[in-house]
């Protein structure tokens, strides 16, 4: 028989060992059972006071927001590089490669965003580049982008800064296809742009909150008053059924005050119910039902959804250190402060997208451009636009007070907003 080993114990000479030392006093199991009994009881209240401790939200670069596994996601043909944050850059003078197309020949660009033919003097807004810090964008490619859709529906969903950066799709591609086999037409809130030869469309549909409201009309939709219905988004959803490619957007018109007011039963309700919460409440509200939308509408293997972020406005001269009063009128520079953030974008808002995305199983493509676009000041249509009411003598006295600083000239800003959509589409 074989000596034991120095390392072996026979289970008679460990066992008595064991439990003279397992052996637990009585009052430290009495204790153990209280803190068990009190984290069972005010454990809600421990993850609330923990949660307050936790950092402010800050955009990750990350292509699909609360997706851990990776995933082959579909019409990607690459990969962008792990460290490649395409949308931490700078803005770089190119002559060569911009404009990408001319105001004058693309037909499609609505007279709110034609600032050349509305007179703007300069053009120096056109030739501005988006240069990533440690790599560089995929140029657009319309061939590329065009033989994808062959036989596909994609989709801008929202407000009019959506619809620009529908207009600007379009003008990117329609160079490529011959005039008899384009065509473009409008009903109600649905424009369908069809590119013939390709069997495909490229669409917008209006719905500023995404979900139903009072300002839901695509023509007459100045209501100051706003209200959007709880539970609604199947009211437009609807339209939206059968999409290959969505991008969504969605900020401005929630930004009515500190609070929003939400319609809790039907619209056609005799009596309704309106209640008001905190604006970063319904915005969270609208999130959580566009996510459920996507989640209940688009098969991930083989659709595409994006998220815009919020664009700026340019509204006070003082956020950048210009004068009080001051807007986006007569600003042909850039800002170069590479922190720069104006108050007009609520990091609270941000903060919510963060939050849902964040928590989310549902694949959405985040395309932040909000701090990207916050440099550029010069990009609006300011006051070189169609206006649809007469000017007050007033009002041309001081061409600030009716400067346009929501929406951008196209040839501009929202061509790389595409850029940017091409990139993640095909190199996530």
């Amino acid at each position: 028989m074989k000596p034991s080993s120095p390392m072996s114990f026979t289970s008679s000479s460990i066992t008595p060992s064991l439990t003279r030392k397992t052996r637990l006093s009585p009052y430290l199991f009495t204790l153990l059972a209280f803190i068990l009994f009190v984290c069972v009881l005010y454990g809600e209240d421990f993850m609330c006071i923990f949660g307050q401790l936790e950092p402010t939200f800050a955009f990750q670069p990350s292509p699909t927001p609360g997706n851990k596994k990776t995933e082959k996601l579909a019409f990607a043909i690459g990969k962008t590089e792990e460290s490649c944050d395409v949308f931490s850059g700078k803005w770089v003078r190119d002559e060569v490669s911009r404009p990408q197309y001319e105001e004058w020949e693309c037909p499609y660009i609505q007279p709110q965003l034609t600032c050349q033919e509305r007179g703007r003097p300069d053009k120096d807004y056109q030739f501005w580049r988006w240069q990533p810090n440690h790599c560089d964008l995929p140029s657009f490619n319309a061939t590329l982008m065009l033989e994808t859709l062959r036989g596909k529906r994609m989709m801008y969903v929202g407000d009019s800064l959506n619809r620009g950066m529908f207009v600007s799709m379009v003008c990117l591609l329609h160079r490529v296809i011959p005039d008899d086999q384009k065509s473009i037409k409008t009903s109600g809130s649905l424009t369908v742009f069809t590119a013939k030869e390709y069997n495909a469309t490229i669409e917008f549909y209006w719905a500023p909150f995404l979900l139903e409201s009072n300002s839901d009309d695509a023509i007459v939709h100045r209501v100051s008053d706003r209200v959007v219905r709880r539970g609604s988004i199947n009211k437009h959803g609807r339209h939206w059924k059968n999409v290959d490619i969505i991008v969504f957007n969605t900020y401005l018109w929630w930004m009515t005050g500190l609070k929003m007011k939400i319609l809790q039963g039907s619209s056609d309700d005799k009596e309704k119910v309106i209640t008001e919460v905190s604006t970063e409440d319904a915005y969270r509200m609208g999130m959580k039902s566009m996510l459920r939308w996507v989640k209940n509408n688009m098969d991930r293997k083989k659709t595409r959804v994006f998220f815009t972020s919020m664009s700026p406005t340019h509204a006070k001269g003082i956020d950048w250190g210009g004068e009080p009063g001051q807007n986006c009128y007569n600003q042909t520079t850039l800002i170069e402060d590479p922190n720069y953030w104006g108050s007009d974008c609520r990091k609270s808002i941000m903060k919510v997208i963060g939050e849902v995305f964040g928590r989310s199983k549902t694949p959405i493509t985040l395309l932040n451009i909000t701090q990207m676009s916050n440099y550029r000041k010069d990009a609006h249509t300011s006051i070189y636009k169609k206006q649809w009411s007469p000017l007050t003598s007033e009002q041309l006295a001081n061409p600030t007070s009716y400067a346009d600083c929501v929406h951008w000239c196209l040839p501009g800003l929202q061509d790389t907003w595409n850029e940017l959509l091409f990139a993640k589409l095909f190199y996530p």
